[in-house]
């Protein structure tokens, strides 16, 4: 199947949806049923409008919100990946960190944001702690899920051949669990908007977070409709990326067969 065929019917049915939320909005069929006024309901013709009309001001926003993305990302990645080695090394590590992994992800990130604000201000930190924490947990326990399913005949030739604990991980775990690991990142990524959104709105004087936060305060739906837009661009984008970098460092197969 061609890669046009692929992506015509999610875009066909992407188009039908628009074209009835566009003729529900026009006829105030969604404010009469919600029983609102019909400014509060944007058209996607209106949302397109204010892509164009509030572009300097997206695209501004938009930056600060990728840099807070991407900075977090980095942190949760080379954190999510040493604690998962050290977690697979360490038995006592495992005993030790890995109740408290699964358990962190029971505090709700909602409550987290704004202790961080008052801990550390309006700044950069409180955005980079929140998208860390909210892109650590799917990195590491998918990379640990990754080491841990090594063939343990291929792990016993090797001890034949004398590898140490070392070169085991070094030539067998590690590529192995990379693919587990791309994984992880991808739902990451994907997630890590949500984060940067969450801090912007406990507090910032920037970011597409705090654009919707001050659009809704302003009544201004469309506007609000359009920040959600270009986030939902940038995850998408962000997604792509792991992507082509997965497939330019992955080269083989999951039968260790070498991609041609």
């Amino acid at each position: 199947m061609s890669a046009a065929r692929r992506f015509m019917a999610p875009l066909a049915l992407i188009l039908v949806l628009l074209g009835a939320w566009e003729l529900a909005a026009r006829w105030d069929l969604i404010s009469n049923a919600l029983n609102i006024e019909d400014f509060l309901v944007p058209s996607p013709s209106d949302i397109a409008q204010s892509l164009w009309q509030d572009r300097s001001l997206l695209l501004s926003d938009s930056w600060v919100t990728l840099k807070e993305v991407l900075l977090g990302f980095l942190i949760a990645a080379a954190a999510g990946l040493g604690f998962a080695f050290l977690i697979h090394l360490s038995d006592t590590a495992r005993r030790a960190v890995y109740p408290l992994l699964i358990g962190s992800q029971t505090i709700p990130i909602v409550v987290i944001a704004p202790i961080l604000v008052v801990w550390f201000g309006f700044g950069l930190t409180p955005k980079l702690v929140i998208v860390a924490l909210i892109c650590f947990f799917p990195i590491t326990v998918n990379t640990l899920d990754g080491l841990r399913s090594v063939d343990p005949d291929l792990t016993k030739m090797m001890r034949s051949l004398g590898a140490g604990r070392f070169q085991r991980l070094w030539r067998v775990e590690a590529p192995t669990a990379l693919p587990y690991a791309f994984s992880g990142a991808k739902v990451a990524v994907s997630v890590s908007v949500i984060g940067a959104v969450f801090a912007e709105y406990v507090g910032s004087s920037s970011g597409l977070g705090h654009l919707i936060n001050q659009a809704q305060a302003q009544l201004l739906t469309a506007r609000s409709f359009a920040a959600v837009v270009v986030l939902s661009a940038m995850a998408i984008g962000l997604f792509a990326l792991v992507t082509l970098i997965e497939r330019r460092v992955i080269t083989w197969d999951s039968r260790g067969v070498t991609r041609t």
